[in-house]
């Protein structure tokens, strides 16, 4: 019986070798963080096939920017700051074309999740949200980063992070009640 190896590396040394040129380990890279880059993107755009077009664009870029990760550095807070870039392109390009379509992303939020009402009115509520308190509230509520994390990602200091997280928890929650009388 054949036993699947177990690559007991951190993510700091893959992403070292994948930097020096090793390509073969960004897979590894890839099955370590796929599904939370694809459930961060997909908490942003509420739209599964471009969520997973964003995310394979994520790992394409790691790739290709594979120069630009200081070593030393926590490869989680790198990948979601690409991760970040990539969404912030894409609907800037988007913008830029004309094809934003607020209407179709509440439509695709509730298509995207098979969920009771409670769940239906908190995504409802989060696509209510500033793009930016909306990010703050995937980031740490859903993805589970720590505030320092967080900080890191968004170049900013944990103290703002704190303030702006907790905004964004009134609002939702502002948005959440205002939905729940309708």
């Amino acid at each position: 019986m054949l036993e699947k190896t177990v690559n007991l590396a951190s993510d700091e040394q893959i992403m070292e070798s994948v930097k020096g040129g090793d390509l073969r380990q960004a897979s590894l890279l890839f099955e370590r963080y796929h599904k939370r880059i694809y459930n961060f993107l997909l908490r942003l755009c509420f739209d599964k096939m471009l969520a997973e077009d964003l995310t394979q664009n994520v790992f394409l870029r790691m790739i290709k920017y594979r120069s630009s990760y200081r070593s030393g550095a926590k490869f989680q807070s790198w990948i979601y700051q690409v991760a970040r870039n990539i969404f912030a392109d894409h609907y800037q390009s988007m913008k830029n074309k004309g094809f934003v379509d607020v209407e179709k992303i509440g439509d695709m939020a509730e298509e995207a999740h098979d969920v009771d009402e409670q769940e239906r009115l908190l995504h409802r509520s989060m696509e209510k949200l500033s793009p930016e308190q909306r990010e703050l509230l995937v980031l740490t509520r859903f993805q589970h980063l720590k505030y320092e994390e967080v900080a890191q990602i968004m170049g900013t200091t944990v103290a703002n992070i704190k303030v702006k997280v907790h905004r964004a928890i009134l609002k939702l929650r502002e948005h959440y009640f205002e939905l729940e009388k309708i």
